[in-house]
């Protein structure tokens, strides 16, 4: 299986990238930091050095890959709006850029090498399921790739083409180490390749792991507005008064 892979410099991304070589398929491990896809390289990998928010860097990047079975989109950053009243509406362009329109350029660079019977995977994020505090830019971007995913899985129907939408809770990643709050069911970067790669075996619509955290996040996600905005201030509080 020939697959392709951003954002393969390191956390998710990188253990895919090395999961599947040690499986014998041919990968493509895409991602900025050069020196981190060396290794990969070192391991089999063909490399492409590229940043996504550049659509020329992309399109010459695609010059360099042939056909391909699997495309997978997992590159991504995360930066926190900590005061709403001051919106950081830069911070939030930033976050848009690199986890949404960055998507679109390698989408429009990569997606015609992808076959009839393959499949495109989307990383977003479990916060999809739920309004949390201070993520108004990461979530905004996460929701903008499920519903992309979405209509993407309609309109590439009649090619053949397959689309996952991949939803994981918190990963330890050298971007989740950067948080500063708890987070709960933390998952190895292993276990999480090993979901994602079942659930693209598979062919599953939806890949979302890991279960004690999804089904806490999808209920109170479905609990009224006013009800989650009481609820929130109180959980809120808490923390602030045991702080």
């Amino acid at each position: 299986m020939r697959v392709l892979i951003t954002g393969a410099s390191s956390g998710i991304g990188r253990q895919l990238a090395m999961d599947y070589l040690k499986e014998g398929h041919q990968v493509w491990a895409c991602g900025r930091d050069a020196g981190r896809l060396a290794q990969l390289q070192v391991l089999g990998a063909n490399v492409l050095c590229f940043d996504g928010r550049n659509p020329q860097a992309c399109h010459q990047a695609a010059d360099e890959v042939t056909d391909l079975d699997l495309l997978i989109l997992n590159s991504g950053s995360c930066e926190y709006i900590d005061n709403a009243r001051e919106f950081d509406s830069l911070l939030f362009a930033r976050v848009i850029e690199t986890n949404l329109i960055a998507t679109a350029h390698v989408l429009a660079a990569f997606l015609p090498r992808l076959q009839r019977g393959g499949r495109l995977a989307l990383v977003s994020s479990s916060v999809t399921w739920l309004p949390l505090p201070r993520a108004e830019a990461y979530g905004a971007s996460k929701a903008a790739l499920d519903y992309l995913a979405a209509t993407l899985r309609l309109d590439l129907a009649a090619a053949g083409i397959g689309v996952t939408l991949v939803r994981p809770g918190f990963v330890a990643t050298p971007l989740t180490a950067r948080n500063d709050f708890p987070m709960p069911a933390l998952q190895t970067a292993e276990r999480a390749s090993r979901l994602i790669r079942h659930g693209l075996a598979r062919g599953q619509h939806e890949v979302h792991f890991p279960r004690r955290l999804i089904w806490p996040l999808r209920l109170l996600g479905a609990l009224p507005s006013g009800l989650w905005l009481r609820l929130s201030r109180f959980i809120t509080r808490s923390k602030d008064a045991t702080a």
